[in-house]
């Protein structure tokens, strides 16, 4: 399982006043308490008007179901109309880390990952070649070597 960082806005219109967004920011962490959910701290009132979003750290399977969990649970603790932001990842190199991108791209692969001669780890990656006539090589390759900091190799079945 990856570990999402979920944003949500929770002062789209901009309204809410100091003592409002602390409030709302108990509320918030009070109603994850439990859910194995971690909010960041953040000062909300220093953020820009319209640009008030809480992060919220969760380790998911199905991060567009947590994510309208966690704008629901915003729009209660917050009294407004949250709206959810932009959706990353945590990465730690790890071989989930890549299945991760590889389910991002929509495609399944076999990695296997053997230590190399300069320090860095190497991913060999297989591949469908009916996958990537849907998705550009350069472009798995890349958020590959970006989420696990090995060199990347990918072969095609």
């Amino acid at each position: 399982m990856r570990t999402a960082v979920l944003r949500v806005n929770v002062d789209p219109a901009g309204e809410l006043t100091v003592e409002s967004l602390a409030h709302g920011m108990g509320e918030l962490v009070a109603g994850l308490a439990g859910s194995g959910a971690q909010v960041l701290d953040r000062d909300l009132a220093a953020a820009p008007r319209t640009r008030r979003e809480v992060q919220v750290l969760l380790d998911t399977a199905d991060a567009e179901a947590d994510t309208a969990r966690v704008v629901a649970v915003c729009a209660g603790a917050f009294g407004t109309s949250a709206v959810p932001g932009v959706v990353t990842y945590v990465s730690r190199g790890t071989d989930a880390d890549a299945h991760g991108v590889l389910a991002g791209f929509g495609v399944t692969g076999e990695i296997i990952r053997v230590p190399g001669t300069e320090g860095y780890d190497i991913l060999q990656v297989c591949l469908r070649e009916s996958d990537l006539e849907r998705v550009p090589e350069s472009r798995i390759h890349t958020a590959l070597e970006a989420s696990t900091n090995c060199e990347v190799r990918i072969r095609t079945v």
